[in-house]
């Protein structure tokens, strides 16, 4: 299994996520929206499937593909996590800062 996390470091494949995340698709579907040839986008295809951040399904004789949502449910979580501690952080220092400004004023 390839990394979740360098997966999505490729423009190209944040944004065939981002296409995916609308609706299912065939590769020839999410080829109109590159200017990269059909076996380069298998490629890219295959590094996301093997990341587990996408899924593929036979339909007849197509393959669809499709984001996996708790996969990367996984890695939205952990941003949301580490932003969400920088901005305690940062509420903590301004408001320490705020406290030291109030006493001075009152001195």
């Amino acid at each position: 299994m390839g990394s979740p996390w360098k997966a999505p470091s490729d423009d190209s494949r944040r944004e065939m996520l981002l296409l995916l995340k609308k609706r299912d698709m065939i590769p020839t579907e999410i080829a109109e929206h590159f200017n990269f040839t059909l076996p380069a986008l298998s490629s890219h295809l295959r590094i996301l499937k093997d990341a587990d951040l996408i899924s593929e399904k036979k339909q007849g004789k197509n393959r669809l593909y499709s984001v996996n949502r708790h996969r990367v449910l996984e890695l939205v979580e952990f941003f949301e996590d580490m932003y969400d501690s920088n901005l305690k952080s940062l509420k903590e220092y301004v408001e320490g800062k705020e406290r030291k400004s109030k006493k001075t004023d009152i001195r």
